[in-house]
């Protein structure tokens, strides 16, 4: 008789472009003939196991991939208010472009979206509506993207509050709840060189490439220097959200957790797709080796 496969509730954390690193992760796991059941997220985690959950995979892996860097500043819609630089509204209505419409609680594997309320200062679980306005919710970094306004609630990256989201995931029927930290501790030889700079076409480009070239070199020094006001922000946001991972995992011991370096790449690298899935299925691998599941035939 076949070994049953074991059944997961993954739990799947924030960090920006690094969260990539989760395609590679879910890849190993199906691989290896793990079921996952269940995915809770923050931030790009949310985006990722939302897509997942929604049996699309695949195809934003395929779409993501592709993307250089112009690319990616063509998806940055400016907002000219002052609560946020960048709307989100073009990057999700790509999204729902590619996946389609759907609801979450009519998706084949249980989703839920972890989002933080301003005004009530606590973390919100998005298991209902639709799955893009939850994602979307999710993904709102302070100060980056333009905050979410649902319910009377305001709403804004799920990092603040709850960066490794284990709790929705604990009263969920599965043999493994396995994490995805992709904040872990810092490994220079991962360090890659900058993608080269492409020439923006538009006034608008240029704003957005000037600001990301800015945050890319400050990303790449470590000089001993004082810290500027975006240094001491960045580095706050950061300390905060590794204390609180930290938290997380020792307050709800998963079985096992898949830690991917933070400096695997900067936050807002997306064209660097194919090499952060890889480390993904790499660091999935070194982490689960030990676990045990049937692996797919052929």
């Amino acid at each position: 008789m076949a070994k049953r496969a074991s059944t997961v509730s993954l739990v799947l954390g924030s960090g920006g472009a690094r969260g990539l690193a989760h395609i590679g992760v879910i890849e190993w796991l199906e691989a290896q003939g793990f079921r996952i059941v269940s995915i809770a997220g923050a931030s790009m985690g949310a985006l990722i196991g939302g897509i997942y959950a929604a049996g699309k995979l695949d195809l934003y892996r395929d779409w993501v991939t592709e993307l250089e860097r112009m690319d990616v500043l063509r998806l940055l819609d400016l907002s000219f208010g002052r609560n946020g630089l960048i709307k989100g509204d073009r990057v999700i209505g790509v999204l729902r472009e590619l996946i389609g419409e759907c609801d979450i609680e009519d998706l084949p594997i249980a989703f839920t979206a972890v989002a933080t309320d301003l005004d009530r200062q606590r973390e919100v679980w998005l298991n209902r509506g639709p799955l893009f306005d939850a994602i979307r919710a999710s993904i709102a970094i302070p100060t980056v993207f333009t905050p979410v306004v649902r319910e009377g609630r305001t709403l804004v990256d799920g990092a603040v509050s709850n960066p490794i989201p284990i709790a929705p995931t604990l009263s969920d029927p599965s043999d493994l709840t396995i994490a995805v930290n992709v904040n872990g501790k810092e490994e220079p030889p991962l360090r890659a060189a900058p993608a080269p700079a492409a020439a923006p076409d538009t006034h608008r480009h240029k704003v957005i490439a000037d600001f990301l070239e800015t945050l890319q070199q400050r990303v790449a020094r470590r000089e001993e220097s004082a810290p500027d006001l975006f240094d001491v922000v960045a580095r706050s946001m950061d300390t905060m959200q590794n204390a609180m991972s930290r938290f997380q995992l020792a307050a709800y011991s998963p079985d096992a957790v898949v830690e991917v370096p933070c400096n695997a790449c900067a936050f807002f690298e997306f064209w660097r797709a194919r090499e952060l899935i890889a480390i993904g299925r790499e660091r999935a691998g070194r982490a689960l080796a030990g676990l045990g599941a049937s692996p797919r035939p052929g």
